[in-house]
Formats: structure tokens, C-alpha cells, sequence
């Protein structure tokens, strides 16, 4: 099932939906600031860098959930991203991945199983999942994986636009 009907606001508050994507792969990644995981950044913007221009983004997606590590606002957000790990990829609004609250593009993400065959709830910070140029849920990442793993990098490769 491709997730581009899918809504979500971005992190400025504009509603748009996962289809703004269409025709990249897209790796959709729960972040939080004060995490053990943040520096995953790093990695995440280097795999923007790589990839970007070959029809893939990163996607940010805010969540405060786990121990309370994503805190701020909107705006705070995006400056810590922005001055801490020069972020360019986009980000979303800050959403609940799990619960009764949880938002509609995870209810489908969570469905799917990572490489150790975890399937359900998000277990931290920095899970990732990747989306074909289709919209389709190709892959998913636990958030020990770190973002220039092979295994994410080559998912990647083989998952851009011809």
C-alpha cells in the first residue's frame, strides 16, 4: 500500500502529505534532540548529501515519547537541527509513533518487520523506515542501525528513482 495519501503537517505547521514525495525514495526517521541517538544526525544529513540529488530525501519526523527526548517546539526544533547538525532535510510536525494517539503514516509503518523480524510498536529514537519512489514500505531499520550502515545505504541504492 503506498503511504503518499497519507496527511501530516510539516514542521512549520503547513498540511501537505507523505505524496509531496512522490517518485523519491524517502527514509522517514522518529528523532528526537536529547537522545543517546541524536548524533544519528550526522548520518542522516550525510545520507541527504549523498543521495539527495539522485531523488531521495530524508524525512524527519519529531516525537517526544520516548523519555521525553523531543521537548521543544516547532521552532526549537528546528534551530537545534539547524545550528547543531546543519539539517537540510525536511521535517514534520511532532507526532505520537505509538499509543492511542499514534499518527496514521505509523499505524501502516509499524506493520512491517526489520530485519530481526520485529514488527508492532517503535522501540526508540531513530527507527527508520524506507519508502520506494512509489510510496511503499520497503525496508525498516532499528534505531541501533546508524544511517551509513550498509544495509541502509545499499536498501537506499537500490531503492532510487531510475
Amino acid at each position: 500500500m503506498s503511504l503518499h495519501p497519507l496527511e501530516i503537517n510539516t514542521l512549520n505547521g503547513d498540511p501537505t502529505t507523505l505524496g509531496a514525495y512522490a517518485g523519491k525514495a524517502v527514509l522517514l526517521v522518529n528523532v528526537a534532540s536529547k537522545c543517546g541517538l541524536t548524533p544519528q544526525y550526522e548520518g542522516l544529513e550525510k545520507l541527504q548529501t549523498l543521495y539527495g540529488d539522485k531523488g531521495f530525501t530524508v524525512l524527519g519526523v519529531p516525537c517526544n515519547q520516548f523519555g521525553g527526548q523531543e521537548p521543544g517546539t516547532s521552532e526549537e526544533i528546528k534551530e537545534f537541527c539547524s545550528t547543531t547538525y546543519g539539517v537540510s532535510f525536511p521535517m514534520t510536525e511532532k507526532v505520537d509513533v505509538n499509543g492511542d494517539g499514534r499518527h496514521a503514516i505509523y499505524n501502516e509503518l509499524t506493520q512491517v518487520a526489520d530485519a530481526e523480524g520485529h514488527v508492532g510498536d517503535i522501540r526508540w529514537n531513530f527507527e527508520k523506515f524506507l519508502l520506494n519512489p512509489s510510496g511503499d514500505i520497503v525496508a525498516r531499520f532499528a534505531p541501533l542501525v546508524e544511517p551509513l550502515d550498509p544495509a541502509v545505504t545499499g536498501a537506499i541504492e537500490a531503492n532510487l528513482p531510475a
